[in-house]
């Protein structure tokens, strides 16, 4: 069984300036990003790439939708190399328009083409949750289908992921905490998973002890302690990144798709609501295993006992912005068995990275919990 790869090269920059002439920019690049970050941070430096501003198509999470309608404009562009930079809705769009010949994103999610790299491909994230940078998903929501779906082909891979810790600077807190609670899922999801192994432990744990330590912080300090820590955070997001790159993640994602597809709730929010009521349900099943580990290493870094790490971590989470109810996006109480269907009809490839196995029953139980 393969371990451990990362075919990404890693770079870090103090300002988009400096990357810009390291990577040499040109005419033949296409730029996937946002008028936020451009005006700041590019637009100065007179670049004469392709600018493409995402929110002008649509804003919130992905879509087929979207991802077309830049495809149709972009295809009479010449470039040969696409650069994402922004958070996961750029990086995830960004990364399907290196393949050839695609005319619909759909086809590609559904695999109904040949999957072919023919650009090359740079991400530079700007929020520290997704770790996309070094990964080879996309994830998309599917309006026709009413649901997401991940492709996760290594032709999605990036060829260079680049650091800049100055674009984190300006994304707003509620933001800034809904995406490193994602990554520190990505870091927990993918150490008991069963395709865990020494090498991602090492960098699960470097992850979880990093972000732990800030968020205690944060809770301790207040809001703008974050500043002093955005190197480290998104250094720990990308370490989160290559983890799960390598061994995917799980149920926490599983149970949430439908909750983001069908209510338009952001990925890392989403994945927020569901994160400590499935490992706790985990640990109920089996605590001898691999989770023993993980809850004495979270235990640690909270200063309380692993009988009680679940309980700390949500007051520590909810110290930085309290969990909802399911009902507060809209779902129905009518609605929790067709969520659960969902889950395991479109979800099979993360259900089956499950540190144990999860019934409908179990399922269906987390929904009503959350409801």
């Amino acid at each position: 069984m393969q371990f451990f790869k990362l075919k990404t090269r890693i770079s870090k920059f103090d300002d988009f300036g400096g990357f810009a002439q390291d990577f040499n920019l040109s005419d033949k690049d296409l730029v996937i990003t946002n008028e936020f970050l451009y005006e700041p941070f590019m637009k100065p430096l007179n670049l004469p790439c392709h600018f493409v501003m995402q929110e002008k198509y649509g804003f919130g999470e992905p879509s087929d939708e979207m991802m077309n309608s830049i495809l149709n404009d972009v295809k009479k562009l010449d470039f040969n190399r696409v650069i994402a930079v922004g958070g996961g809705t750029v990086i995830d769009i960004s990364k399907l328009f290196v393949l050839k010949g695609l005319t619909n994103v759909v086809d590609a999610f559904e695999r109904k083409i040949e999957l072919v790299k023919e650009k090359e491909l740079v991400i530079i994230p700007t929020t520290c949750g997704t770790g996309s940078e070094v990964t080879n998903i996309s994830i998309a929501e599917i309006k026709s289908k009413q649901t997401k779906m991940g492709l996760a082909v290594d032709e999605l891979l990036a060829d260079d992921a680049v650091l800049i810790p100055e674009l984190l600077r300006g994304l707003p807190y509620k933001f800034y905490v809904f995406s490193s609670i994602d990554a520190l899922i990505h870091a927990v999801e993918s150490f008991v998973s069963p395709k865990s192994n020494p090498y991602t432990q090492i960098y699960c744990k470097a992850a979880i002890e990093s972000i732990l330590d800030i968020f205690v912080k944060i809770g301790q300090q207040g809001p703008e302690y974050r500043f002093e820590r955005l190197e480290d955070m998104l250094v720990a997001s990308n370490y989160a990144g290559i983890a799960f790159g390598n061994t995917g993640v799980g149920a926490v994602h599983a149970l949430s798709y439908p909750l983001g597809g069908n209510y338009h709730v952001p990925h890392g929010e989403a994945n927020y609501q569901f994160f400590t009521e499935v490992f706790k349900l985990y640990n109920k099943k089996n605590p001898t295993g691999c989770i023993a580990e993980v809850n004495k290493l979270m235990a640690d870094k909270l200063g309380t006992t692993t009988e009680n790490v679940y309980n700390k971590l949500e007051e520590v989470l909810s110290a930085l912005l309290s969990k909802n109810k399911l009902s507060s996006y809209g779902m129905k109480e009518s609605e929790i068995e067709a969520f659960t269907q969902s889950v395991f009809e479109k979800q099979g490839r993360l259900l089956a990275n499950n540190y144990v196995e999860l019934s409908k029953e179990e399922v269906s139980e987390i929904y009503r919990s959350l409801f």
